[in-house]
């Protein structure tokens, strides 16, 4: 799988567990350079002491995606440290539902800082250098919430569709540039996103929903791969996947 992969400096947003951290070994396995962005510092830095025990080439670099500033810093130092970058996955994301009546309304500001705007600043860090290369790959994580809208996930659907709507203008605008783009959009997959529920009720109904169909958060890791291990003249620009049980 790992035509296209090896050598690539790959920047993963929401590096630290879940998607980012099963997408950070799967392609260091493979030979990409792995440049980790996330606020948990020591659990950062852990994953890339493991993974350069390991044999791989891994950088770790504290990022909360909700500032502009950190996350160009996380893009400057894997281009001062390895000269490019390949591949900026904007990943780190909440996932606070509640019914709209119950006004979490600090949530919901919270879920457009980083499930929005933390997908724009990854764009915005990457985007110049890709520019200037001619090359590149923005993969964008969306959910099965960002193709449904579902009673208590109003406002991270709204997020989620909001994130195809900018990866979708970013693809026809970038195409001068040969930069390619991927949404991915995962159905209940193994994290700590249902964590970040605060309402009771809605929590209890997750916990279990994802305790009966939840797969693990390799299966978002091969989709990446497979995304990027395509030739350069192969635009991946959506995958939509599900747990096999999953109905919704």
């Amino acid at each position: 799988m790992n035509d296209n992969i090896k050598g690539k400096v790959v920047v993963i947003t929401g590096a630290s567990s879940g998607l980012g951290e099963a997408t950070a070994r799967l392609l260091s396995a493979e030979g990409a350079i792995v440049v980790l962005g996330a606020r948990r510092v020591e659990r950062l830095k852990a994953l890339a002491d493991e993974l350069t025990a390991q044999g791989g080439q891994a950088l770790a670099t504290a990022a909360d995606v909700t500032d502009r500033e950190q996350v160009k810093n996380l893009v400057d130092a894997a281009v001062q440290k390895f000269g490019r970058i390949d591949v900026m996955i904007n990943n780190a994301g909440l996932m606070p539902q509640a019914p709209l009546e119950r006004l979490k309304i600090d949530e919901w500001d919270r879920m457009i800082d980083v499930n929005i705007k933390g997908v724009l600043y990854g764009i915005a860090a990457a985007l110049p250098y890709m520019k200037q290369q001619k090359a590149g790959h923005i993969i964008n994580v969306s959910s099965v919430a960002g193709h449904k809208v579902r009673p208590g996930a109003t406002v991270y659907a709204a997020t989620k569709h909001a994130v195809r709507a900018l990866s979708e203008g970013l693809r026809q605008e970038v195409k001068p540039y040969h930069i390619r783009t991927t949404i991915i959009s995962p159905g209940a997959v193994a994290t700590e996103l249902p964590n970040s529920v605060t309402d009771p009720d809605t929590a209890a109904r997750i916990n279990e929903f994802y305790e009966e169909v939840a797969i693990p958060a390799d299966s978002f890791a091969r989709a990446v791969a497979f995304a990027m291990s395509q030739p350069d003249d192969v635009d991946i620009n959506e995958i939509l996947f599900r747990p096999t049980r999953q109905e919704l």
